[in-house]
Order: structure tokens, then C-alpha cells, then sequence
């Protein structure tokens, strides 16, 4: 690696079955992105590894004895730069839980060597988003542009070529035609500077560009609406100002 290159992911890999430790550590190490791996056989024993080492992630399981992997990731909420957490479990009872404590990803056994690349590239974008200056979003302006990380190159994505947002923790992803992209930005923050421009809450995890949409569904009461190849449902709450903006977009005359 050269020293303009991007630096290697160290990680830690934690599990109370040392095959399957052995076998998760082999796995990671084999990802070109990957240049340490660090290996702990509970939570305890990866509390006490990361009070003298840094590591950009936790490929961790959840059910061990003592601290299992969700005790570990709360108390890894309290870091001041927490690292990634990816979930490696038998047992997907546990997704909802994992996802509200913000991990990364959700890796079900036996691990493929294929998704765990998967999550690896998802932490790798994870650390680069939050190694980027936060997203400034300029109100008023007639067509803006954001800043995204590629590949440790900084883009520019025109807020007019997005077509929706979805919320991802204290990020935000933005979908256009070319691809999606994490911003250090809230979904919070885009909906009340782009309100104007044609964007509209649709749900809590979702922004939608009034112009982007293709097709609007009713099934019960129940609203959605297609965006290219996505379907994206509308919460009740937000049902009323949906039909609300339509209509005012759909009138003559307007600008």
C-alpha cells in the first residue's frame, strides 16, 4: 500500500467457538480490504483488547456467555468513535434489536465468503463517510451539490439527480440512477432544507422527490409509491401531506 492509499481495515473478530472464531478470522483476512485481524473469544475479552487497541469494526456474535454481542454493542455506544459493528449469528431473532443499535450489517451462519465481502465493503463505506467532512447542504440554492466518498475519491452528486433518501442512523443515503450514496447528514436535516425543491417525508426512513415519482399505489387505505425499480410504502402520519404536495404539483400554472 502506498501512502496515499486508502488505509487497511483492522478488525476484530469475536466469537466463544473458537472454530468458529478461526474460520471468521480466516475469512476476513482473505478481503484485500482487510489488513489485521484481532481475535477475541467474548465480550469481555474484546472490552479489554480495545482498551489498548483501535480497530475499525466488530464482526461479532451475538449469543455467548456473560457479555453476548448486543451487551457489547450499548456499551460500544458509549465510545466517543465507536467502531462498525457487523452481527455474525445462527439466529435472525435478533435483526430488529441489531439494526436499532445502528450495526452495520446482519451476517447469518455459516458465513459465505461472499457476504461477509458484502459487509466488509459496508464497513469500509461506513468508515469513509465518517472520516468525511459532514454534508452542507446550502438553502436557497437552485440546484446543489453534495460531497459523497467513492472510493476515497470525493464526488459530486446534484440534488437533482436524486430520487430518494433513505435514512441510515445518523446518515443519510442518497438513490440516483448511478448509484446510492452515504452522506453524514440526517434525513431530518434534508427534509426541512429541501422541502422546496420538491422533496417530501414520506415515512421515517424515507425522502421522496415529487418529480421522481413514477406511480402512485392505494391498497386498503394503504399508500405507496414506485420509484424507478423501488417500491416505497407511505406511513399514515405522512399520508394527508403526500396527497397534499400532489395536488399543488399537479396544478396549472405552476411554476
Amino acid at each position: 500500500m502506498t501512502d496515499d492509499g486508502p488505509r487497511l481495515l483492522r478488525v476484530l473478530a469475536v466469537d466463544d467457538e473458537a472454530p468458529a472464531r478461526a474460520e471468521l478470522a480466516w475469512l476476513l483476512e482473505r478481503d484485500p480490504r482487510v489488513g489485521s485481524v484481532l481475535m477475541a473469544a467474548d465480550g469481555a475479552e474484546a472490552l479489554r483488547l480495545l482498551e489498548t487497541e483501535q480497530v475499525d469494526a466488530l464482526f461479532v456474535d451475538i449469543r455467548m456467555p456473560g457479555l453476548d454481542g448486543l451487551d457489547l454493542a450499548r456499551v460500544l455506544r458509549r465510545f466517543a468513535s465507536p467502531p462498525a459493528v457487523v452481527f455474525v449469528s445462527a439466529y435472525d431473532s435478533h435483526a430488529v434489536e441489531a439494526f436499532d443499535l445502528r450495526a452495520v450489517d446482519y451476517v447469518m451462519k455459516p458465513v459465505r465468503e461472499e457476504r461477509l465481502t458484502e459487509a466488509v465493503r459496508r464497513v469500509d463505506e461506513a468508515r469513509a463517510v465518517a472520516a468525511a467532512p459532514v454534508a452542507t447542504v446550502a438553502p436557497g440554492s437552485d440546484d446543489e451539490s453534495i460531497a459523497v466518498e467513492l472510493g476515497g475519491i470525493t464526488r459530486f452528486v446534484k440534488r437533482s439527480d436524486v430520487r430518494y433518501v433513505e435514512a441510515h442512523g445518523d446518515y443519510a443515503r442518497l438513490v440516483t440512477d448511478e448509484g446510492r450514496h452515504l452522506v453524514r447528514v440526517s434525513l431530518a436535516h434534508l427534509e426541512e432544507q429541501w422541502a422546496d425543491a420538491g422533496f417530501v417525508r414520506i415515512h421515517r426512513r424515507w425522502l421522496v422527490s415529487l418529480a421522481a415519482i413514477d406511480e402512485v399505489r392505494s391498497d386498503g387505505g394503504r399508500m405507496s409509491l414506485r420509484v424507478g425499480d423501488a417500491v416505497l410504502p407511505v406511513s399514515r402520519r405522512h399520508t394527508r401531506e403526500l396527497r397534499d404536495r400532489l395536488v399543488r404539483s399537479a396544478r396549472p400554472g405552476r411554476a
